[in-house]
């Protein structure tokens, strides 16, 4: 029983960690199941099984039915007197129930629901490109967030680093070693590091309001992002579901251009008519009759002003159309990636200077922090060293945070 407790109690504490960690990649999958966009997906199939059943009864019996009743101001007469043939009715009423069954259609039903397929697949993957697009968005905002958590801490550390000096300023006054107000100094310059952080609080809060409504999750702002290890993708071409679209809009085309091939097949079918009036089919005989026929009806659109044919031509065209959208696509993304490897050459020169600087910097402060603790130096001068290592450890922090956001957006324009 002991143990059930503690493992009870380890459980518990693992899942509430787990809860108050968020990475990336956890952005990028709550994206893709609770941005509104995704439910197009399930839509979209719901609407194809009904465009499928519907093109399939093409090849279902189909059973119409008819009424007229008129009044004809002349009938048909028998010319010829004391034949005992008795006149129409100039008003006449008929009813009639046909049957049509498709027999050939040049496999036309088959064409169609091909083309119906293809086009499902090609609007879903328009969704998944849409998806895609919002990761960059997803970068920009995570970030962001991910900065304002470093720059938190450094400006936790300042502030400890300042009440420090405080309690040191404080006893050098009181035994006459440091000027008298200088505690005061310090203690002004904590204060601004407290509105800092205020502002830096508000500013993730906002952000975090922003993810939140693009990953739909109620997400926490004490949330501690993970710092992710991005690595250039190792595969030389570009892998983006832009392209899928782009070849699945191509299968689309081909398959649109076998169905209207399969327009100027023959069309046969059979037919059974029955119905019931005045008069029926003997037209002699002026009583209400049933009757019905049965026969076989085909159709051939032999000419059409060539208006088939410029279809397929016009398909041909828009064929070409998404070669020339592919290549265009190719060439900004190969720009796009040829800047992005641009700046995180850039920003890594930068990093490695910033690490010379700051480690200058923490020299310089180490000495300012003695002779501040002396009385050799004033509040003051101290804050700007201070100060000072504090900006370029800002700096670090942000060109980290920035390549590490040029790094995510390549592995997107990639298709990593």
């Amino acid at each position: 029983m002991k143990y059930s407790v503690i493992y009870i109690t380890l459980l518990l504490s693992f899942s509430a960690f787990a809860q108050e960690q968020l990475s990336l990649e956890d952005c990028y999958q709550l994206v893709d199941k609770n941005y509104p966009l995704a439910k197009q997906q399930s839509l979209l199939e719901n609407q194809n099984a009904y465009d499928l059943e519907a093109i399939k009864t093409q090849a279902l019996p189909q059973l119409s039915l008819a009424a007229q009743a008129t009044y004809q101001s002349e009938v048909t007469q028998v010319p010829i007197p004391n034949m005992g043939i008795e006149p129409l009715n100039k008003d006449q009423y008929r009813a009639t129930a046909t049957i049509n069954q498709l027999i050939y259609n040049g496999n036309r039903i088959e064409a169609s629901l091909n083309a119906q397929k293809t086009n499902l697949k090609t609007q879903q993957k328009q969704v998944e490109v849409s998806l895609y697009q919002l990761k960059k968005q997803v970068n920009q905002i995570y970030f962001s967030i991910l900065l304002l958590q470093e720059k938190n801490a450094l400006l936790e550390a300042k502030q400890e680093q300042l009440t420090t000096r405080i309690k040191e300023v404080k006893s050098g006054i009181e035994y006459g070693t440091v000027l008298p107000a200088s505690d005061k100094v310090l203690e002004a310059e904590l204060i601004k590091i407290q509105q800092q952080l205020l502002d830096n609080n508000y500013n993730k809060n906002s952000l975090f309001e922003t993810l939140s409504l693009l990953t739909g999750s109620d997400l926490n702002p004490k949330i501690s992002l993970e710092n992710p290890e991005l690595t250039a993708p190792l595969q030389a071409g570009i892998s983006r579901p832009e392209l899928e679209l782009f070849q699945l809009k191509k299968e689309q085309i081909q398959a649109n251009e076998q169905l209207l091939s399969k327009n100027n097949y023959p069309k046969l079918s059979g037919f059974a008519t029955g119905g019931y009036g005045n008069p029926g089919l003997n037209m002699l005989d002026n009583s209400f009759q049933g009757f019905y026929t049965v026969g076989l009806q085909l159709n051939w659109k032999v000419f059409d002003w060539n208006s088939n044919k410029k279809e397929r031509q016009s398909l041909l065209v828009k064929n070409d159309i998404i070669d020339t959208e592919t290549e265009v696509f190719n060439l900004k993304t190969n720009m796009e990636l040829r800047q992005q490897e641009s700046d995180m050459q850039k920003i890594n020169e930068l990093i490695a200077t910033d690490n010379q600087i700051i480690k200058l910097r923490q020299g310089v402060l180490k000495a300012a922090e003695s002779q501040l603790k002396n009385g050799v130096i004033t509040a003051s001068a101290y804050i700007t060293e201070l100060t000072n290592l504090f900006e370029d450890e800002t700096n670090l922090k942000t060109h980290t945070i920035q390549l590490l956001l040029v790094k995510a957006n390549y592995n997107i324009t990639k298709g990593q």
